[in-house]
């Protein structure tokens, strides 16, 4: 399955690791880079010397092409400038649409991804340089951008532009990503199965619910988990927090119950507030359960943990499979 994005990234499957906030580290990232897919590691919001530092740790156990995510709703300058520095392959821009941000990377001589929600949106990118366009559906976990499903979204994003498409949200299995490619998508993106990878940078209690829960119990939210990170809209596991809040009718930030809680703390000790937006990493104490727990819909077919480069296999030899089987085509 050689589509035209393996030969852009550089890569034998064309599989991609979303960022997945603190989830995706190192580790992961070099995993899937290994296996043959390409792994995205997320360095934004950090000073200039972890970015330096984050970049190292990847090279360090691949030789493999890799990208850095970006979010440009935080200060993100700096941090590009020093991807352009470290000559990384690729830089992820997400949440927003800046072209100057994309022609500065592109100057730089970095391949650019960049997020979408809709076909508009994918047509501004182009149009600013970008290389590859991931077209998140509703259905993905963590950070949501747009509120167009994956179904609907990957064939429209398709249609409108020329450079490659990449499939993101509620795939989590072969079968998933023979839906994209018959959609039109040259490549997927999947965050939520390599949740119970075993590189995942995740609490043991997290990743437990993980495995357990079911397509539906997942919810959007516009502003749920807003501490930290505000107007972001969102998908996570239904928890007693989300349960609290709804049944208190949904009330805005200011007015939601417990508000201002202390349910945990990070393994540097920092506190964690209800209502926060924080990936629960290893080492974090207290209620885990109440935190932000980041899902897509697909969680349901994550049933098992594995490392993450026999994700990346399993995933690759059954999209072919299913293939074969349903155009009887190799």
């Amino acid at each position: 399955m050689r589509t035209e994005l393996c030969k852009l990234l550089g890569i034998e499957k064309p599989i991609l690791s979303a960022p997945m906030g603190g989830a995706a580290g190192p580790d992961l990232v070099a995993a899937v880079c290994g296996a043959g897919g390409y792994g995205v590691i997320p360095l934004w919001g950090k000073p200039v010397d972890q970015v330096i530092s984050g970049i190292d740790q990847v090279r360090a156990l691949t030789g493999r092409n890799f990208a850095v995510n970006l979010n440009l709703s935080f200060p993100y300058l700096d941090q590009l400038q020093a991807c352009i520095d470290k000559k990384v392959h690729a830089v992820s821009l997400f949440w927003g649409m800046e072209p100057s941000a994309i022609a500065t990377a592109k100057d730089g001589g970095l391949v650019v991804l960049v997020s979408v929600g809709s076909a508009k949106e994918a047509k501004i990118a182009e149009e600013a340089g970008a290389d590859v366009i991931i077209a998140q559906g509703w259905e993905a976990g963590g950070h949501v951008w747009g509120q167009v499903s994956t179904m609907a979204l990957v064939p429209a994003v398709a249609d409108a532009v020329r450079i490659p498409v990449v499939a993101a949200g509620g795939i989590a299995d072969g079968r998933g990503m023979a839906a994209a490619i018959m959609l039109g998508a040259s490549g997927v993106w999947i965050g939520t199965r390599f949740l119970a990878s075993t590189e995942a940078t995740i609490h043991s209690e997290y990743r437990q619910r993980i495995l357990s829960a079911t397509e539906t119990q997942t919810e959007w939210s516009h502003d749920l988990y807003d501490i930290a990170w505000p107007d972001a809209p969102h998908r996570a596991l239904s928890n007693s927090t989300s349960q609290k809040w709804r049944e208190a009718g949904s009330p805005s930030p200011g007015n939601r119950p417990d508000e201002g809680e202390v349910v945990g703390h990070r393994p540097n000790g920092d506190a964690v507030l209800r209502y926060q937006s924080y990936t629960p990493l290893q080492g974090t104490q207290g209620n885990v359960e109440a935190m932000s727990l980041w899902a897509g819909q697909g969680v349901s077919l994550v049933r098992s943990i594995a490392p993450a480069a026999d994700i990346v296999e399993e995933i690759y030899r059954e999209a072919i499979e299913v293939m074969q089987t349903r155009r009887g085509v190799a």
